[in-house]
């Protein structure tokens, strides 16, 4: 198979912890071609979407004493070559967020794209309907107390109803922009404020879950179904578990609950076109769903002796375009 990745600039990318480097690295062992770009490389020309694409060689990570070991010169690429993405067999979206109008914009770019000759994953639609806060409120039972809201008094209302609660930003990532907020706090106003930009955004508002100190699962789901799990537990006195901000990983198994959770979600994945997703769970509640690129391979790897990156190729090569 022809594989594309659309990628933050790939000289950015860590190839111990980022799950494209783990994907592609697996297409390429695998015995498939891998072929890179990025969101503002894409065009539409005659009613069909193109990049301006390189095919990489990677150099795999190994591992060495338990951590994941890359060489300095870990990838190399091709000349570049522009041409319709019809080209590929499969193209993986995975620019991170946020999910601004540029990123948007590429994925309407990519619903030019045949989807009876090449899958895309995630599916450009469903990555438009499922903001990765607002995508868990449509699983009621799964969810802890929620509210989304811009308005300072109702936010208000429930947090003096919780008792403590967290602060999210709808369009934030890797834990940037969440807070946690207490009733007496005397910075409750001006929070609010800078949160909302003075009422003008929505934020997602949920009651503080004191299992959160226990870590903040991240379950990786293929087509709806678990592959693999991690837990992120925090460190120091920060609150979050996002290992971007420090959380420690550990190995972890899925419970009972959380099967569960991954049942009541996968029709609705499927439906959507979202095949390769990370949700996150504290204390057996989802809290998020992510969609846009998400991330754990690399330490599940690590944590179990692991193969996601291959189970998510493997995936695609037996499913094609279906």
């Amino acid at each position: 198979m022809k594989l594309a990745f659309i990628i933050d600039p790939i000289h950015r990318l860590d190839p111990t912890h980022d799950t494209s480097v783990a994907l592609m690295e697996a297409a390429q062992e695998l015995g498939h071609e891998v072929w890179v770009t990025q969101a503002n490389r894409l065009s539409v020309l005659g009613g069909k979407a193109w990049a301006m694409l390189e095919r990489v060689q990677l150099s795999p990570v190994c591992l060495v004493e338990g951590r994941w070991v890359a060489i300095a010169n870990w990838f190399s690429l091709e000349a570049p070559i522009f041409c319709p993405l019809e080209d590929m067999d499969a193209v993986f979206m995975r620019t991170d967020p946020p999910v601004d109008t540029a990123y948007l914009y590429a994925t309407y770019l990519l619903d030019y794209i045949d989807p009876a000759k090449t899958r895309v994953l995630n599916s450009p639609n469903g990555i438009r309907a499922a903001n990765e806060k607002m995508y868990a409120l449509q699983f009621k039972e799964a969810i802890p107390e929620t509210i989304v809201s811009q308005d300072k008094q109702v936010i208000r209302k429930f947090l003096e109803q919780q008792g403590a609660a967290v602060l999210k930003p709808l369009g934030g990532k890797a834990g940037e922009g969440i807070l946690f907020l207490e009733p007496n706090d005397r910075n409750f106003n001006s929070i609010v404020e800078v949160s909302t930009l003075q009422g003008k955004l929505p934020v997602m508002v949920q009651t503080y879950l004191p299992q959160a100190k226990e870590g903040d699962k991240r379950i990786i789901l293929l087509n709806g179904v678990p592959i693999g799990a991690l837990n992120r537990i925090p460190t120091g006195s920060d609150f979050r578990g996002n290992m971007a901000v420090g959380g420690r990983v550990a190995q972890s198994d899925i419970t009972d609950r959380e099967h569960q959770i991954c049942t009541q979600l996968a029709p609705t994945l499927r439906r959507d076109g979202l095949i390769f997703v990370g949700i996150d769970i504290i204390g057996g509640y989802l809290t998020e769903v992510n969609v846009t690129s998400p991330t754990g391979i690399r330490e599940v790897d690590r944590l179990n002796g692991a193969q996601l990156g291959s189970q998510v190729i493997q995936w695609v090569a037996e499913n094609g375009n279906r």
